[in-house]
Parts: structure tokens; sequence; C-alpha cells
């Protein structure tokens, strides 16, 4: 299984924001972004500060990819 951030992409997007505002009133660091932007695993506490500060659920920034659905 993967994880993928498209949802919180395409949220960002629909909330007229880029990486640095989601950074800045999510209170993350770029090192988290970077690592979401590839994709790669990070802590539940960074995705609750985001849902926190977007008002958002977490299904709205993370989904879980099959291996299936992967190839």
């Amino acid at each position: 299984m993967a994880v993928s951030y498209k949802p919180l992409w395409h949220l960002l997007v629909e909330k007229e924001m880029n990486k640095e505002d989601l950074k800045r009133v999510s209170n993350i660091t770029s090192n988290i972004v970077s690592r979401m932007s590839k994709n790669a695993y990070v802590n539940l506490d960074s995705i609750e500060k985001i849902c926190l500060a977007l008002d958002c659920r977490v299904e709205d920034v993370v989904e879980i990819i099959r291996d299936e659905e992967i190839r």
C-alpha cells in the first residue's frame, strides 16, 4: 500500500492556497511539505495540524492506494 496526498493538493487549489500558506497556517515544516510532495509517510501529528488549520477531515488530506491500483 502507498499513501497519496493528492486530496490535499486539490483542497489547497480550492482554497486558493499554496504550500507556503499551508506551512504557515498549520505550523508544519518545509520538510513535512517536501515529504508530502513525494507521497512519503508523515506522522499523524502533522496530518492533525493540517486538518485543524484547514477545517477538514483526514480523508481530505490523504488517501491510501492499494498495491493493485499502483500497477
